[in-house]
């Protein structure tokens, strides 16, 4: 009987997929070949040049070199610092603070932005609410999404980003960061767990501190 071959993870910056040394074809890896540039709140791979002020959607920027699988750590190409474009800071009012906070992915998903940092909440005037609001507030709440439990899906939780199916979900399946990233000057790490480190690289492989369910929609 044929033995089956040993699935491997794949190193390369923005790849993460498994593979085996039979099936690794030229090609078959896409993955980002520089280091990301960390800068007023703005995340940006240094290769391709694209960017995202939210960490999780920056991320899942897809890479922008092809190549083969590896099981080495690839040694990235430093950023050059001798440029650092700044994008104009649109101005916000303070009656829209409040509602460009709420649409922010990047506030949503818990990590500090600093583009909204710093805004002051927005005074709203507080009316008499009649003997039925809180009925009111009951019934206005948004329906909970219905999902097949043999449906695939991508576990959003900070630090997994596995596909689950909802069947196979159970209170321990998920090892994840409970948050919030911080990044600060050259140092970047997790506050849940306490550890910080320089290089990009050593920050994604810091290992998850809390296990729980896996949620592809999880609460901001």
């Amino acid at each position: 009987m044929a033995e089956q071959a040993v699935k491997l993870r794949c190193q390369r910056i923005g790849c993460n997929a498994t593979f085996t040394e039979d099936d690794n074809p030229e090609g078959s890896c896409c993955f980002h070949d520089s280091g990301p540039i960390f800068h007023d709140g703005m995340k940006e791979w240094s290769c391709c040049k694209k960017r995202s002020h939210d960490f999780s959607l920056f991320l899942e920027i897809p890479g922008c070199k092809t190549g083969t699988h590896t099981t080495e750590k690839p040694v990235l190409n430093k950023p050059s610092a001798t440029k650092t474009t700044r994008t104009p800071t649109p101005v916000v009012t303070a009656s829209t603070s409040a509602t460009s906070k709420e649409s922010c992915p990047r506030c949503s998903q818990g990590f500090f932005c600093s583009d909204h940092g710093s805004q002051p909440k927005a005074q709203n005037p507080s009316p008499v609410a009649p003997a039925n609001s809180s009925a009111d507030v009951k019934e206005s709440s948004p329906p909970k999404k219905i999902v097949d439990i043999n449906q695939p899906q991508t576990c959003k939780n900070k630090g997994c980003g596995k596909v689950f199916k909802e069947i196979d979900n159970h209170e321990t399946a998920c090892s994840y960061h409970p948050g919030p990233a911080v990044f600060h000057d050259r140092v970047r790490g997790w506050k849940c767990c306490d550890i910080y480190v320089k290089e990009f690289d050593e920050f994604m492989t810091i290992p998850p501190c809390k296990k729980g369910w896996h949620d592809a929609d999880p609460v901001p």
